[in-house]
């Protein structure tokens, strides 16, 4: 397992030994301020003068929840708080005492000798600590790695060829790592690590998890990913793979939208690190290296103030009266998307054009509206996807528009939050067609504007007490699917099906869907940002429950760097006290263990080397010295590999077979002399093997062991649990106990 910590036999014998750091008996509480970094994790002094600190989260995202722009009569640079940003809404989810902090990057670029004097106001006025990455490192980190490597992959498309997504570039995923470091650095400026709750989001910054444990080993760090996690298959054929997983389990706690993006998350930890989870109470866990990262499972949610504040805006009722006169008499379906590849407007845009084809008397009737938001990112596949798009819809309405008609209107232009609430509200349906997406909150943000406010009731000649109603149609590939069992789910790519739902949808009796429309609200409501917010900082404080109740210290090199913990009675034996207690003794028992001591769990060669040899040689000549290999190895492997050694005892099969030195006679554990119950299993046990590649049968003289190691790691497991629980049937009434450890199924005497 690549979670546990191992001993190497030589560098036991080389006294080559981490150093592991003493905790101390008191922590020290250090409060720091910009541009000063507390060594929590070294010594200190601790005079007893420590500061109260109040409750403080930082929030590390790609880009500050901040508008920016010059004004023109001081040429200054003036600053806005972006009241739609999700990273600005789930401060509603904390206590009104707590101090939230955001660092991140401006949407704009400033000028270096600016730089100190704007950092500075953003940190006084709005609590904002800006990364101000130079312009080339900013190109290459977020259009080169985030979007055109990591993002298309993370959306299911690999760069098959060179006209189709771009290849790996080891330079961009430099740009990617020093990017990711600037941000650490600056998390670091203003860190109470033992106080502070760190929030890192999304995929820009999944490394950023390892440079901050490093330095301080116990922080309390959680991490969100906003897009979709691919399944193995996919992921794993990105080069730096491993390096990114560990820096996400680097974290305590790591959260997903789906329960199907964590499982793929789940499966890379386990097929390519060796990792294995298990559910706790409910909660999701991974052991690593003694730490447990726990998974969490919730979607975002959406601003209800913020949207029920719009729809009462001036400017809204305005816009809803303007849509009702310029669609009267016809049915308007919504559609709001990015204009990227993965959005399937086009694929939205012939299912429309199928439904008016098979049903021509809608012809007249429906008008699919669709806005598009600003590509977020450049390139041919971008530009390829407008082109298609706005051919399409040309078609569309040249063949089923008349003068006064058209079925199609595409909105291509920034769109501001008025307008979209009030499209949302007039509109009967929503579809949202991606062929992947991570959340998209489209669907939340419809339902709550076709709910509307006394006030938009009025502007829409609504009464108060009328039932509301709205219908979706959702890709079954998006984030928000799964909680919207009301809604039609479609599969984007059949065209055909798509254009039934939206017959469906438009069709549908209005008692229905106000059926569908209220368990839809009912959940929107309660699951709102603050929730999502609040749940996940709850569960970041159960996952860090147990930071100071442990040992710690970090090892490896580079983005390989991991966090070891351990019990607090762990003590590390002074390689100078073993030596001393050595030399004074005049009688000594050394016991070793075989695989993953004397020899590597990673060695193929299963043999101990020369060196080995020569090691337990100079041990076993002394005369003071009793030396026992333990292991669970047959006797027959361990004499022939030990035969040059004359004094070496060994105790192989656990115990079951003892031989005190290799000119004595084995001697035999007197416990369960009755084997004839291996007769029952093996045969089981052939039958698992053939039907599970991979996995193999080891007999001893004591017992039966079924490895599925080299096996595929979902499917050996289920394997093994079936294996399990046939076997423990079979031999329920024979002297022989079942056992499940890693990667092995086992059968031995009943003790």
């Amino acid at each position: 397992m690549a979670s546990r910590s191992r001993v190497n036999f030589l560098d036991l014998a080389s006294g080559d030994l981490l150093d592991v750091p003493h905790t101390p008996r008191v922590l020290p509480r250090v409060m720091t301020v910009p541009g000063i970094i507390s060594d929590l994790d070294g010594y200190g002094s601790n005079d007893g003068d420590s500061d109260v600190c109040v409750e403080r989260k930082i929030i590390v995202a790609n880009m500050l929840p901040l508008h920016a722009k010059r004004d023109a009569e001081t040429d200054k640079w003036c600053f806005s708080l972006d009241e739609d940003s999700l990273l600005l809404q789930l401060k509603d989810g904390f206590s009104p005492e707590t101090e939230v902090f955001y660092v991140g990057s401006l949407k704009i670029e400033i000028d270096a000798n600016e730089q100190e004097e704007v950092a500075q106001k953003l940190l006084e006025n709005f609590n904002c600590v800006p990364t101000f990455l130079p312009h080339d490192l900013q190109k290459k980190f977020y259009l080169g790695f985030c979007k055109q490597q990591l993002w298309p992959l993370f959306h299911y498309m690999l760069p098959m060829c060179p006209d189709h997504g771009d290849r790996f570039d080891r330079l961009l995923w430099q740009a990617y790592v020093s990017a990711n470091k600037i941000f650490a650095d600056k998390v670091m400026e203003i860190i109470n690590p033992e106080d502070d709750s760190v929030w890192v989001h999304d995929y820009h910054l999944m490394v950023l998890p390892t440079f901050l444990r490093k330095r301080y080993n116990r922080v309390k760090l959680g991490f969100f990913l906003h897009s979709p996690f691919p399944s193995s298959e996919i992921y794993r054929t990105l080069p730096v793979r491993d390096d990114i997983l560990r820096g996400l389990l680097n974290c305590d706690l790591v959260g997903f939208h789906t329960f199907d993006y964590a499982r793929h998350f789940l499966s890379c930890c386990s097929r390519m690190l060796g990792l294995d989870y298990e559910s706790k109470r409910g909660h999701i866990g991974l052991d690593y290296f003694g730490r447990t990262v726990y998974i969490k499972i919730l979607p975002v949610g959406v601003h209800m103030g913020r949207l029920e504040s719009v729809l009462n805006l001036p400017s809204t009722s305005a816009k809803i009266k303007e849509i009702q006169e310029q669609f009267k008499g016809k049915k308007v379906i919504i559609g709001i998307d990015d204009m990227d590849i993965f959005k399937g407007i086009s694929l939205k845009l012939l299912a429309v054009e199928q439904l008016l084809q098979q049903r021509p008397e809608l012809q007249g009737k429906i008008v699919l509206v669709q806005i598009v938001n600003p590509a977020r990112g450049s390139g041919k596949d971008v530009q390829e996807a407008k082109r298609e798009t706005y051919l399409t819809a040309k078609r569309i309405n040249e063949v089923y528009g008349s003068p006064n008609y058209e079925p199609v209107v595409i909105i291509d232009r920034p769109v501001p939050c008025f307008e979209k609430s009030a499209y949302y509200a007039v509109a009967e349906c929503c579809i949202v067609n991606a062929v992947r997406d991570g959340m998209n909150l489209v669907p939340y943000k419809y339902i709550v504007c076709r709910q509307g406010t006394p006030y938009m009731d009025e502007t829409m000649g609504i009464k108060p007490d009328s039932p509301r109603t709205s219908m979706l149609v959702v890709s079954e590939f998006i984030g928000c699917s799964p909680s919207l069992s009301g809604a039609i789910r479609v599969n984007p790519w059949d065209i055909d099906a798509v254009a039934d739902a939206l017959e469906t949808a438009i069709t549908m009796r209005g008692s229905e869907q106000q059926l569908r429309h209220e368990k839809h609200y009912r959940y929107v409501s309660s699951h709102d940002v603050a929730y999502w917010a609040r749940s996940f900082m709850q569960d970041l404080e159960r996952a860090c429950r147990d930071h100071y109740s442990k040992r710690c210290w970090g090892i490896g090199l580079g983005l390989g760097f991991r966090v070891v913990s351990l019990s607090p009675g762990f003590r590390k034996l002074s390689i100078d006290h073993i030596v001393s207690a050595y030399k004074r003794t005049n009688r000594r028992a050394i016991f070793l263990d075989y695989d993953g001591t004397v020899v590597p769990h990673a060695s193929i060669i299963k043999s101990p080397s020369p060196e080995v040899i020569s090691v337990l040689n100079v041990l076993c000549k002394d005369p003071k010295n009793t030396v026992f290999i333990v292991s669970g190895r047959g006797r027959s492997s361990l004499s022939e590999w030990f035969a040059p050694l004359e004094m070496l005892g060994i105790a192989a099969e656990h115990g079951y077979f003892l031989r005190w030195n290799r000119s004595s006679e084995w001697e035999t554990s007197p416990v369960a002399a009755d084997l004839d119950w291996k007769n029952i299993v093996e045969p089981v046990m052939r039958l698992y093997t053939e039907a599970t590649d991979g996995s193999n049968i080891e007999i001893k003289e004591s017992a039966l062991v079924w490895h599925h190691q080299d096996a595929d790691p979902d499917f050996g497991s289920c394997q093994a649990k079936e294996l399990l629980d046939h076997l423990e049937s079979v031999l329920s009434n024979e002297p022989a106990v079942v056992n499940r450890g890693q990667h092995i199924v086992e059968v031995k005497p009943q003790v």
